[in-house]
């Protein structure tokens, strides 16, 4: 059931590029519009999980979502900004190559080591990635600097996914996610701040309003509420790896979704290595669990969190 809630939740995600290719809003203010939007959504059920679990914030839990916040804001801006220089597919492909970086973030930071199952699913995974990015590089040289964004990108959004699996020990998602939602849209308003009087952001909303509106609400609630909200939940029942190998399924669903939209017909070798995610995926998705590697707070044995 975990598996195919996070399964849903990817495909929340993949759904960004489309809402994000439409948009002619600044990246800066997208992202801040879609964070608001996302905790706002989500406030409801955030107060009633703190006044569940007796919740409140201090200094402590400051620091715990302080990084995270900060990580998710500028993931949002560079992937926005990559996914217009570059095509939906490998836009979306690129940026969830997480399980490159993953192992090197989870040991560092949590000592979570990989399991041979996950290493063999990785592998598996990236030769997949590893195929379409050099074939796009040859097929398409223009797209090389958006690729790159797209890259630095997938950096910081496996430093958001570590952070998320580091805090996991937080009695409810929501308690989690909400915080660092509209943390992460303040951090966005104070760059767009910073920017607008030296001409950075152009367009604090684009031309068509209604156009505009449709997309940032699409944003906040489809890949933010249902997407990031799920994957933040799913790191905490299944290992970090497992969530960065299925979470790389993105780029298959967006790949569809631009051919259906946008008439971007993906080229053969694009098949054939969603082919080998896919493999990647089951491989991981099987093995039987190691065990969690940090130890759960008492509360949450009794309580367990639900997105």
């Amino acid at each position: 059931m975990v598996f195919l809630v996070l399964i849903f939740g990817v495909f929340s995600c993949s759904t960004s590029v489309i809402f994000i290719r439409w948009s002619e809003t600044d990246p800066v203010m997208l992202t801040a519009y879609r964070l608001i939007l996302g905790g706002l959504f989500l406030l409801p059920f955030y107060l009633r999980a703190r006044e569940q679990h007796r919740f409140r914030m201090d200094a402590a839990f400051a620091r715990k979502i302080v990084p995270p916040a900060l990580f998710l804001a500028l993931h949002f801006v560079s992937w926005i900004i990559g996914a217009r220089m570059t095509p939906a597919a490998n836009a979306t492909l690129i940026v969830n190559m997480v399980p490159v970086a993953m192992p090197f973030t989870l040991y560092f930071l949590l000592r979570e080591r990989l399991t041979r199952p996950e290493v063999a699913g990785t592998l598996f995974a990236l030769s997949g990635v590893v195929l379409l990015g050099v074939s796009d590089f040859r097929l398409s040289a223009q797209y090389a600097l958006g690729d790159a964004v797209c890259f630095v990108s997938m950096l910081v959004y496996a430093l958001y996914l570590t952070a998320a699996r580091r805090n996991r020990d937080i009695p409810s998602v929501y308690l989690y996610v909400v915080p660092v939602y509209l943390l992460a849209s303040v951090f966005a308003l104070g760059g767009a701040a910073l920017a607008l009087p030296f001409g950075a952001v152009d367009n604090v909303i684009g031309p068509d309003i209604h156009r505009e509106l449709f997309c940032i609400l699409a944003l906040g609630a489809v890949p933010t509420v249902l997407g990031h909200s799920i994957i933040n939940w799913a790191l905490r029942h299944m290992r970090g790896q497992t969530v960065a190998i299925v979470n790389l399924h993105q780029f298959l669903f967006a790949g569809i979704l631009a051919y259906i939209v946008f008439a971007e017909v993906p080229a053969p070798y694009f098949w054939v290595a969603c082919l080998l995610v896919i493999i990647g995926a089951v491989i991981v998705i099987q093995q039987k669990p190691p065990g969690e590697p940090l130890p759960r707070p008492p509360h949450e044995n009794k309580t367990a969190a639900r997105p």
